[in-house]
């Protein structure tokens, strides 16, 4: 046993200890001890220094108590019942969280769809009796990795042939010959109206996009032969097979029956790639074929990163009046698309690409090339 309790703490240290003491006791834990002491006749001074708390403190609860508003209440079987009042953070409260979290708000009587940090402050309050704000619960969300984030669209990919498309695709794309090509095709919606996306903004401030008034759509049939990079693209005002058909005949032009005996598109199950007037273009161009991906299983088309990266790079947050005043009948190539001439696809694709370049369908010469880096965005 030791000789005496008195102890030489570092004022440093002490302080640290009181903070830690305050945090700990937060709530009704002060508030219990002051209200019996004074029950025992003890000063207000006295309580103050055996506590380690002001005597505003002391006289702040007493007057709280007295008033009612102090939160401690007596049930019907009269015992009493107090409110949790913490903004610590603790294990239990953690799961807790983490339970209402994992359901939806409807669960829990909420006509919403997403949980905000007043609605988890109440249901809280509700559920377990404790009264906390919705910016406390607001950091105890990112105490415990929550962040507030966009959601991602997803198909359900649930095709029965899933394993032997991909198999095939990748046993032609591992066997192709010298005199073979394969090359990854989808079409591209571009409208007038923008995407909106994230920019660095003055804070306080908010850029404004004006909408054009009356939307327009455009179309964009694109093919990606993976080694070089090569993109091939058309344009067209319908979304239909006559665009596909196109994109076909383009890959006839540029890949000419004397250097390429057999030629593998990579297509989706849409509709546009079965129609009749396709299948006929493909029973006369023999060496043709098509290789079908998985049904509802866009990661698995390379091409679906460059078109998002056309978005990026040019349909976001753009101001432009109109796609192009040629439209897309002849002149150089609208801003939509450009991005397909000037941007490298290298940091896209990967070590996949060697030589990025793109090509189009019109009557007018292609663009010159733009040795400026594109932007890319923080």
């Amino acid at each position: 046993m030791p000789s005496t309790t008195l102890l030489e703490i570092p004022p440093a240290e002490q302080v640290q200890m009181r903070a830690i003491l305050r945090r700990t006791r937060y709530g009704y834990l002060l508030a219990f001890h002051i209200l019996l002491l004074c029950a025992a006749g003890r000063t207000p001074t006295e309580i103050a220094t055996f506590l380690l708390c002001s005597r505003s403190s002391v006289y702040r609860i007493v007057r709280a108590y007295r008033a009612g508003s102090l939160g401690i209440q007596l049930d019907e079987a009269g015992q009493l019942s107090i409110a949790v009042q913490s903004t610590i953070l603790m294990p239990w409260l953690t799961r807790s969280l983490g339970a209402l979290l994992k359901k939806a708000p409807r669960a829990y009587g909420w006509c919403r769809t997403r949980w905000s940090c007043a609605t988890l402050a109440m249901t809280l309050q509700t559920k377990h009796g404790i009264a906390v704000s919705a910016e406390t619960v607001r950091r105890w969300l990112h105490e415990i990795g929550w962040v507030w984030k966009r959601a991602k669209l997803i198909a359900k990919d649930d095709d029965p042939h899933r394993t032997d498309r991909l198999a095939l695709i990748r046993f032609h794309h591992e066997t192709l010959q010298a005199h073979e090509v394969m090359v990854f095709a989808d079409e591209l919606d571009i409208h007038l109206l923008p995407k909106i996306g994230a920019a660095w903004m003055l804070q306080g401030t908010q850029e404004e996009i004006m909408t054009p008034g009356t939307n327009e759509k455009h179309y964009l049939a694109g093919a990606l032969h993976l080694p070089t990079g090569k993109m091939l693209y058309c344009l067209g005002a319908r979304k239909n097979n006559g665009l596909f058909r196109d994109l076909l005949t383009l890959l006839d032009t540029t890949y000419p029956a004397s250097d390429v005996t057999r030629l593998y598109g990579v297509v989706d199950n849409y509709c546009i790639h079965k129609a009749k007037a396709v299948t006929q273009w493909l029973a006369s161009h023999p060496r043709f074929e098509l290789l079908w991906l998985p049904t509802s299983c866009p990661r698995a088309n390379p091409i679906e990163r460059v078109f998002g990266d056309v978005h990026d790079k040019c349909t976001r947050n753009h101001k432009r009046k109109r796609p192009h005043s040629t439209e897309f009948s002849g002149g150089a190539p609208p801003p939509f698309v450009i991005p397909l001439q000037l941007c490298s696809l290298t940091p896209i694709l990967g070590h996949h690409l060697q030589r990025p370049s793109a090509q189009r369908v019109t009557h007018a010469p292609h663009r010159p090339s733009d040795s400026r880096k594109p932007d890319h965005h923080c």
